[in-house]
Order: structure tokens, then C-alpha cells, then sequence
């Protein structure tokens, strides 16, 4: 098992050492206890691991209040819950896909129209600009 540092198991999952102290705080990751007549705590892999699943939940769009029930889910096993979860989070990047793709086309329109003339005011202002 690897003993590291709060800067060192930050600096092995590619967070600043803050981050690590946020999920700390917020119940996702574990404070180990301080080890010795040091002050320092020390983390190992389970910790590493911990982070990294952290991470990869995060990219996979997950909160971090949802990230804390997958947490809980792994230990009890509830694979019903889990799917749920992820079911929810997918449905909530489709919608998001789809309030992306909408403001992409308004936006690609708006160049066009742009780009069309340089007389009068900027079609693109004008559109972001109350009424």
C-alpha cells in the first residue's frame, strides 16, 4: 500500500489539494487519521481510488450529492438504485444535448446573418440586447 501526503495523492489524481479537503468536508472522501508525533495524515490506494472514482463520476456527469449515493449504493449492493441513478443522470444529458444543440443553431444562424452585411446594427447584439 502507498503512503502519501494530501499534496501527493491530490497531485496522483490531477486535483489541487483543496479539492481534496472539499470532498472531505462534504462526506465523499474519508480524513485519515494523523499518523505518529507528525501533524501529517497520511493516505494510501484506497484513498487514490477513491478520488479517481470521484473524478470519472464527475466526467460522466454525476453531482456530487449523487456521487455521494453511488458511494453508499457500492457498499450495500443495490444495483436497482445505481441504474436509476444512472438512468436519471442520462436523461438529464440528453435534455442538455438538446438546449446545446438548440443554442448552437441560433447561434450559427445568427453569424450568418452576420457575416451577410456589415450595414446597421450587429444582428448578434441585437438578438442578446433587451427589448
Amino acid at each position: 500500500m502507498t503512503d502519501m501526503t494530501i499534496a501527493k495523492l491530490a497531485h496522483a489524481a490531477d486535483v489541487g489539494v483543496e479539492t481534496v479537503r472539499y470532498y472531505q468536508r462534504r462526506g465523499l472522501m474519508p480524513v485519515p487519521r494523523a499518523v505518529g508525533k507528525s501533524a501529517y495524515r497520511h493516505y494510501d490506494d484506497g484513498h487514490l481510488q477513491r478520488l479517481l472514482f470521484i473524478r470519472k463520476a464527475q466526467a460522466a456527469g454525476f453531482t456530487l450529492e449523487e456521487i455521494k449515493e453511488l458511494l453508499i449504493l457500492d457498499r450495500t449492493r443495490d444495483r436497482a438504485r445505481v441504474r436509476v441513478l444512472a438512468g436519471q443522470r442520462l436523461e438529464a444529458l440528453v435534455r442538455q444535448a438538446e438546449e446545446l444543440e438548440t443554442s448552437r443553431k441560433a447561434l450559427q444562424r445568427l453569424l450568418g446573418v452576420c457575416q451577410g452585411s456589415n450595414r446597421g446594427p450587429c444582428p448578434i447584439i441585437e438578438a442578446f440586447s433587451p427589448p
